[in-house]
């Protein structure tokens, strides 16, 4: 599996960005996929998931903020983010997703390379 993630950059607090992870060597269709996020100093954290059924779920320190969502012609995955804060700042990842029913998905196989997301106050 192969992701790369893209679309990030800096940006004041308030404003927004639309990450783009494009991937191959998967069946995009078939499979969820997640975006990640990791600061200096941090732990890495899931900050939004979809699934094969476009079922959404994100991080409370993201909520109404940011949006996930999928094209499955185009095997990319994206993260809409509005109202970008400070803490936002981070390496963003996207990776595939174990994602069964009632569960926390769990990460699969290698996110790939990240993109930097820099939010200025």
């Amino acid at each position: 599996v192969q992701l790369q993630a893209s679309g990030g950059g800096l940006v004041q607090a308030g404003g927004s960005l639309r990450l783009s992870c494009a991937a191959s060597g998967v069946i995009f269709r078939d499979n969820a996929f997640g975006w990640y996020r990791q600061a200096p100093g941090k732990q890495r954290e899931l900050v939004a998931a979809i699934s094969s059924g476009r079922t959404t779920v994100y991080a409370d320190s993201v909520k109404g903020r940011f949006t996930i969502f999928r094209d499955n012609a185009k095997n990319t995955v994206y993260l809409q983010m509005n109202s970008l804060k400070p803490e936002d700042t981070a390496v963003y990842y996207c990776n595939v997703l174990v994602w069964l029913l009632g569960t926390t998905p769990v990460s699969f196989g290698s996110s790939g390379q990240g993109t930097q997301v820099t939010v200025s106050s």
